[in-house]
């Protein structure tokens, strides 16, 4: 169509390097910069970071496949060869996060890391990563919502690639992609804020509120999506997992700011 953004970045003997791939990519690389700034600032080495992205990158790319690919498991039983064409997209946010975490769990542990520290360094690279990671989809043409007139789109003041490119099969579309990408962003400077203030946040509670701030968003978003992972086909994973995560990081953190024992996440400017 006419206007519609070309998802091909370029060729390369002769095989096709998609836009997904190279923003998924580039969102990484500066979550994985942040990370080991922010590192150096709380007492931890830069070579930790890099070590635990050997593991969990490629072991949070397979959670994020597997857990779309269970849900979506009626399809890629009937079509097996499609299981590991990531390249097409498929990859649920989600599941990459529950297993980045399970291996940052037992990587912690076996470098003797405060496992809550090393989730508070990592946390604001990764909403970055992922409001970054949303225009992946945007170039995919998937993660969008209901239809929409393309009037709605205009009084939004979008630019006019973007308004394009929700044109699909002739009917255009809630940008939700954009949606959760400016979501993602806000949130990402309000972590740096929040974070930036001296003995106000105990460990772990950096995470807590980026796992607070993007389910509650996510929950609303997903609502909108009409490309939702379904369970028994009554109610939306994403939903159902943010509701859970929310209410989780909600209680952790209040739990843990009642015990006096929770240390305090302090910054140190000039830790080598």
């Amino acid at each position: 169509m006419l206007g519609t953004v070309n998802g091909v970045a370029f060729n390369l003997f002769g095989l096709e390097v998609k836009w997904y791939g190279i923003i998924i990519v580039t969102g990484m690389v500066l979550a994985v910069w942040l990370a080991t700034r922010e590192a150096k600032r709380v007492g931890l080495r830069e070579d930790d970071i890099i070590d635990f992205m050997f593991w969990g990158l490629p072991l949070s790319i397979i959670g994020a496949r597997l857990y779309y690919v269970i849900f979506e498991w009626e399809y890629y039983a009937a079509h097996p060869s499609e299981i590991l064409a990531i390249r097409n997209g498929g990859l649920a946010i989600y599941g990459g996060l529950l297993a980045g975490g399970l291996v940052m769990y037992f990587f912690t542990r076996s470098r003797y890391i405060s496992f809550w520290k090393f989730l508070d360094v990592a946390a604001p690279g990764v909403i970055v990563a992922q409001s970054i990671g949303r225009w992946g989809n945007f170039m995919n043409q998937e993660a969008y919502g209901g239809e929409v007139s393309r009037s709605f789109l205009e009084k939004l003041h979008l630019p006019n690639f973007i308004i394009d490119n929700m044109n699909i099969d002739g009917e255009y579309h809630h940008p939700t992609f954009l949606y959760e990408s400016s979501w993602n962003m806000i949130g990402f400077f309000l972590l740096l804020w929040i974070r930036a203030k001296k003995n106000f946040l105990k460990e772990g509670e950096i995470t807590f509120l980026y796992v607070m701030w993007y389910s509650f968003g996510r929950f609303f978003i997903e609502g909108m999506r009409t490309d939702s992972l379904w369970a028994f086909g009554v109610i939306r994973i994403s939903q159902l997992v943010s509701v859970v995560l929310f209410v989780v990081a909600l209680g952790l953190m209040l739990y843990r700011r009642k015990q006096d024992s929770t240390p305090f996440y302090n910054r140190n400017e000039g830790v080598k």
